[in-house]
């Protein structure tokens, strides 16, 4: 598994089927299906690692914007009962391109353990 960082409350992860490249998720270790069960202190580490994570890929990855979203239970998507997880995809001015659509596949510009090694060393720094 591609973790990138374990915080207290919550970790870090590259995404095995992702939308872009960098395409991160953050989860939180505290087995729930709802943003309202999580206790505070997952939340406000959310929060944190969310703006952290953006900062990096801007200043690494030159991301112009982010998609940032959750998948709450098995039905919005999170694939597993009782687990809530937050996706982070940067984004690029153009980036959308017609492969999904005609060829039901996505183009990735870098591989994963690439993009891993390029983020890991950044989020190694992060408190």
């Amino acid at each position: 598994m591609l973790i990138l960082y374990r915080g207290e409350n919550s970790f870090v992860i590259m995404n095995l089927y992702p939308y872009n490249n960098g395409h991160l998720m953050i989860a939180p270790y505290q087995h729930t299906d709802s943003t309202h069960e999580l206790n505070s202190s997952s939340r406000s580490e959310i929060m944190e690692l969310a703006d952290q994570i953006m900062t990096i890929q801007k200043n690494i990855m030159n991301a112009d914007g982010f998609n940032y979203g959750a998948n709450i239970g098995y039905s919005g998507g999170a694939g597993i009962a009782d687990h809530i997880h937050f996706h982070i995809v940067p984004r690029w001015t153009g980036d959308t391109n017609f492969m999904p659509v005609l060829g039901h596949t996505k183009v990735q510009m870098q591989g994963l353990q690439e993009t891993y090694n390029d983020l890991r060393p950044h989020f190694d720094k992060l408190k």
